[in-house]
């Protein structure tokens, strides 16, 4: 697309100061309508970062074949779960969509062809926690979707190209669990404050380790990381969307964690915020 039919798509954004990042560990939906210490963490992050002229969330929740973006005026609240109780299901996010930051995404990547999509929505990965940060839900959000053909390390190149709606103001989020094995959850210790198994601790701390010294490539390379790392990211839909924040990191940029603690043994909620400091 020639340059100045792109920034007159990108007109309606104007500039901005760059925008922080977010990772968020979303956890169980009945977060989404809970009152616990990850709720208070998702209120407080949002406290301590500029409002947003509008949101990009890559959320576990939607892979496709290909990429795509969500392009409606105004997406529909997905309930993509079941057995949980009606008040959950009865929680609307009637937040904005915005067609032309889905448009302004679509041109800025280059790495494939995104699609705009008219039919998702926003789904729990994005909306039981936005919905913390923005209660209101006056703030436009889109979604992009996960490609499960591609590896991740293409995941984390795609993401580089998002930079610059940094600084138009976006706040992008990566919506998922670090370690994420819901097969293997102790049911019976989900009660227990900041239980975890000894393999999805040691994972835990390896990828902590990892993202605090910057060493993403052991981050891509998550399969090459030993038993610890295959238990906690058995599929890597909830993993995936950490690289898509991480790759937004700029060289001296800082990295703080925030709910960071195990529940029911085989998940951790661990998040976090990539900014100026």
């Amino acid at each position: 697309m020639k340059l100045k039919a792109l920034n007159k798509i990108a007109e309606p954004f104007g500039s901005t100061n760059k925008m922080p990042v977010l990772f968020l560990g979303h956890g169980s939906p009945m977060n989404a309508i809970e009152e616990n210490e990850f709720v208070t963490g998702f209120r407080n992050i949002a406290k301590e970062i500029p409002k947003p002229n509008a949101i990009l969330c890559v959320s576990a929740h939607w892979e496709t074949n290909g990429t795509l973006v969500t392009a409606m005026d105004m997406p529909p609240t997905i309930h993509d779960f079941g057995g949980f109780p009606k008040a959950l299901f009865d929680v609307q996010y009637p937040a904005p969509g915005s067609p032309e930051l889905a448009l302004y995404t679509k041109t800025i990547i280059k790495k494939t062809e995104v699609g705009l999509d008219d039919k998702w929505g926003l789904d729990h990965g994005a909306w039981s926690v936005i919905r913390h940060l923005y209660p209101q839900a006056d703030i436009p959000v889109i979604q992009m979707s996960l490609d499960y053909n591609q590896a991740p390390q293409y995941h984390y190149e795609l993401a580089k190209e998002l930079a610059s709606l940094r600084k138009k103001g976006v706040l992008i989020i990566g919506s998922g669990n670090m370690v994420h094995n819901l097969r293997m959850v102790a049911w019976d210790k989900l009660n227990t404050d900041d239980y975890g198994f000894d393999w999805a601790i040691e994972a835990s701390n390896m990828m902590k380790q990892f993202i605090l010294s910057g060493d993403h490539q052991q981050l891509i390379n998550f399969r090459s990381q030993g038993k610890s790392f295959n238990l906690a990211i058995p599929t890597p839909e909830h993993y995936l969307p950490l690289l898509y924040a991480l790759a937004l990191k700029e060289k001296n940029e800082n990295i703080s964690l925030f709910n960071d603690k195990a529940v029911g043994g085989s998940l951790t909620m661990t998040s976090l915020k990539i900014d100026n400091g």
